[in-house]
């Protein structure tokens, strides 16, 4: 039987983050990941902007029970939007496929007062890591816009609902990446 699917670029990407499986790596043309907020939230999110020629990595995964209602909540700021044709992956059982996105109209360039969450991010590249390996976090942090923005370190008193701990390893990657990207990151 096929299911409908959805797309995950940011924390759906670690399977820690959540319990929908089974998860295909896969990747996505014609969408951009972004830095953006949205008006009901206090912190930068990631979400896409589309883009003709730009490839991005990430999941699919089966949308439990084939109902909607507790992913939309989970991506209450966001816009499900139909993106079956653009995703390359190697899943049998899909129907169809969604990615979510903040809609334009909604989306707001981060700032201090609402900047990104380290703990958001460690979530993100944690299973960039795990699932796509270092290159693959590189090029997650090489495809996504906005690394400019202001970034809060609240590792030690994670914001973030998903906050995940991440190995030594892990750590020093993330730390890494923000620097080379020239994040700046405050207190």
């Amino acid at each position: 039987m096929k299911h409908p699917h959805f797309f995950g670029y940011g924390s759906l990407v670690n399977r820690n983050t959540h319990s929908f499986t089974p998860l295909h790596a896969s990747h996505i043309t014609g969408w951009r990941r972004v830095w953006q907020r949205a008006p009901n939230r206090p912190a930068a999110f990631l979400s896409v902007i589309a883009e003709a020629e730009s490839v991005i990595d990430g999941v699919i995964a089966p949308v439990p029970n084939d109902d909607w209602v507790a992913l939309d909540a989970r991506e209450f700021s966001y816009s499900r939007l139909a993106v079956t044709n653009a995703v390359q992956h190697t899943a049998q059982d899909v129907r169809d496929i969604s990615i979510y996105a903040i809609p334009p109209g909604n989306a707001a360039p981060p700032d201090k007062d609402h900047p990104i969450l380290l703990s958001y991010v460690d979530a993100v590249l944690q299973g960039y890591l795990r699932e796509f390996g270092e290159a693959g976090a590189e090029r997650f942090c090489a495809t996504t816009e906005g690394w400019n923005t202001p970034v809060r370190n609240d590792r030690s008193n994670p914001v973030y609902p998903r906050a995940q701990k991440l190995s030594a390893a892990e750590q020093a990657f993330v730390d890494d990446m923000l620097l080379t990207l020239r994040a700046k990151v405050f207190a």
